[in-house]
């Protein structure tokens, strides 16, 4: 009797006992939520990071720099940024290390009017191209012009700030280069002008991650970056498994997106999520970090365990 007694109490006092607090994380987005952050957006609206015992707030930024410094003050956890800028911020001396990858191909390309001059990137000898933000730009550029026997001095460069479809579109520059291809191709087509792409990992440029998941190096060892990985990783195949249920998961969270623009962006993103994020593909991180010293954007190049060191 008195072991039944015991043994009922027991469980009325576990069914009485508040359920363990989720770990809370904080991710900074690079850039207002869009079709590259589905997978984050999955994994929060369909439960995966409930699953894994994390409390996860997506914010988007008010400033698009700002998240990987913000993550190096330990003002958040992570941050959604580019494989490029992580050896901009080593090279600054902000603590932050790759730990994860969101989307592992580039997004960024040299695009032209499809009935305009420029039908190959050598037809870019005494044309004007327009970019955004001077450094990284230039150096793909400049690859992919001497690749086509061009040098950077035979293009005239114009900042153009972040309009590039529509100073491209209103014959304001020939070309632009850091334009993505999973949106600006379609905004043009939307607009009345279709647009050719020349891809720079075709031209001469190394392959890269085009966004990652970046830490403070302190919070390497936190188990709970594997347990966001892990809901990543889930939300991720559950988009290759069922991309028109996830979308409608993902317009319900957001339905400003739900336009044509963001439908097309969605089906041509998918393909390009990283598998498995939390794998590492070394050798590529050596490379890209080498081509960055060669265009002097860094003094030296650190072990790739600098960038991106191993998660316990």
């Amino acid at each position: 009797m008195l072991k039944t007694i015991t043994a009922a109490a027991l469980a009325l006092a576990l069914a009485a006992a508040p359920a363990a607090a989720a770990d809370k994380l904080t991710v900074l987005l690079d850039w207002y939520v869009n079709p590259d952050h589905a997978p984050l957006i999955i994994a929060k609206e369909k439960g995966f990071f409930d699953a894994a015992g994390l409390d996860v707030t997506l914010v988007p930024p008010a400033d698009p720099a700002a998240p990987p410094r913000l993550v190096a003050a330990k003002q958040a956890e992570i941050a959604v940024s580019y494989q490029p800028n992580l050896y901009l911020s080593v090279k600054e001396g902000l603590p932050l290390v790759r730990f994860g990858t969101l989307v592992s191909t580039p997004l960024t390309a040299l695009v032209a009017l499809k009935d305009g001059p420029v039908k190959s990137i050598a037809d870019l000898k005494g044309k004007t191209v327009g970019y955004s933000v001077a450094g990284l730009e230039d150096a793909l550029l400049g690859t992919m012009l001497t690749e086509a026997g061009l040098k950077p001095s035979d293009v005239t460069m114009v900042n153009v700030n972040f309009a590039l479809t529509p100073a491209l579109i209103a014959g304001k520059v020939d070309a632009v280069i850091g334009a993505y291809r999973n949106f600006e191709l379609t905004q043009m087509r939307i607009e009345g002008k279709e647009g050719t792409a020349f891809f720079p990992e075709e031209h001469g440029v190394p392959v890269f991650d085009e966004l990652i998941y970046v830490t403070h190096k302190d919070l390497i060892a936190d188990p709970r970056l594997k347990k966001f990985l892990a809901a990543v990783e889930s939300a991720t195949i559950y988009l290759l498994n069922h991309p028109d249920e996830a979308w409608g998961i993902f317009v319900k969270a957001n339905p400003k997106l739900d336009d044509e623009l963001n439908r097309t962006a969605w089906a041509d993103t998918l393909r390009r999520f990283a598998h498995a994020p939390a794998a590492l593909d070394a050798g590529r991180y050596a490379r890209f970090g080498e081509f960055m010293k060669s265009h002097g954007l860094i003094d030296k190049v650190e072990p790739v365990a600098t960038y991106a060191p191993a998660l316990p």
